[in-house]
């Protein structure tokens, strides 16, 4: 199965939190960071992934979008 890498803003630390400890749980890495300057979010953090799909940001607490990142670094909102 192909895994993509992706961006997830949040309306607060405490989602981002949430959001990454579920990630752990699940067996997928992930990793907290400051939120890319030209992305901008609320609470100024984010988490970056790999998973084979984007998760549906309406689905997580305090999710705000969801970004696909591509080689290049450039990123994509995921919709849906």
């Amino acid at each position: 199965m192909t895994h993509m890498e992706l961006l997830a803003t949040f309306y607060t630390h405490y989602g981002a939190m949430r959001f990454h400890k579920r990630c752990a749980k699940e067996g997928m890495l992930s990793k907290m960071a400051p939120v890319p300057r030209v992305l901008s979010a609320s609470c100024g953090v984010c988490v970056r992934f790999e998973a084979a799909c984007a998760p549906n940001a309406e689905e997580h607490e305090d999710m705000e979008r969801c970004y696909t990142v591509a080689a290049s670094g450039a990123y994509a909102p995921v919709e849906g």
